[in-house]
């Protein structure tokens, strides 16, 4: 269950990221406070989670101020995030364990329930298990690590799929592809599918961002 400081984060990074909080505002401690109905305890843990990620400067016992999202940046990180986990995709269709693949199927499964029950909240947790499956199929520690560190600094970035029509639907079609071809103990066709996965998702955050900066 999210803690209020997690939800509160969340809310903010996704106003950030759509750009209803612009570059330069000021987020007070008093008044998100208020406007969130809560002491500012969890106020702080948000916004230190905000700053984190760099979405705003700290201003100490006061607040934070929103920054302004570097698309080049973002780029950089969103183009090597597609090709280390369609790398890790073709490696874990040859190392993956018979237990491993079952897991992945019964994912997928109850993935299938959220999309027929418009359950985002729940797609996305298993969505986060199907990726961190597939990392931990390649059994490669240095590249888990690599992934997990650039996927935790993307996380809210690549949650921002507003717009996207039927966007539950259209990523589980793309785990169906990924799961066949794993499956099957295809390589290529693995990475492929992956990084076609990544890739859709990597386009429509970058427009995203570009379009709230113009």
């Amino acid at each position: 269950m999210e803690t209020i400081s997690l939800k509160i984060y969340r809310t903010l990074s996704d106003e950030i990221i759509s750009g209803m909080l612009a570059p330069g505002q000021s987020l007070e401690e008093i008044a998100l406070a208020e406007r969130f109905k809560v002491s500012r305890t969890p106020i702080r843990q948000a916004l230190r989670e905000l700053a984190a990620r760099d979405l705003i400067e700290l201003r100490p016992r006061k607040g934070g101020i929103v920054t302004s999202i570097g698309v080049d940046e973002l780029a950089d990180m969103l183009e090597a995030m597609c090709e280390l986990e369609a790398l890790c995709c073709r490696i874990s269709a040859e190392r993956m364990s018979a237990v491993q693949k079952k897991q992945l199927e019964l994912i997928h499964v109850q993935s299938q329930e959220c999309v027929a029950n418009g359950d985002d909240e729940g797609y996305l947790l298993l969505n986060k298990k199907f990726h961190h499956l597939i990392c931990a199929g390649a059994h490669n520690k240095s590249l888990a690590d690599t992934i997990e560190n650039l996927r935790d600094r993307l996380s809210m970035f690549r949650a921002a799929q507003t717009g996207v029509d039927r966007r539950l639907t259209v990523s589980h079609d793309e785990h169906d592809e990924i799961i066949a071809a794993i499956l099957a103990s295809d390589p290529e066709k693995s990475y492929l599918a992956m990084r076609n996965h990544t890739t859709r998702l990597s386009i429509h955050v970058l427009d995203l961002i570009k379009e709230n900066q113009t």
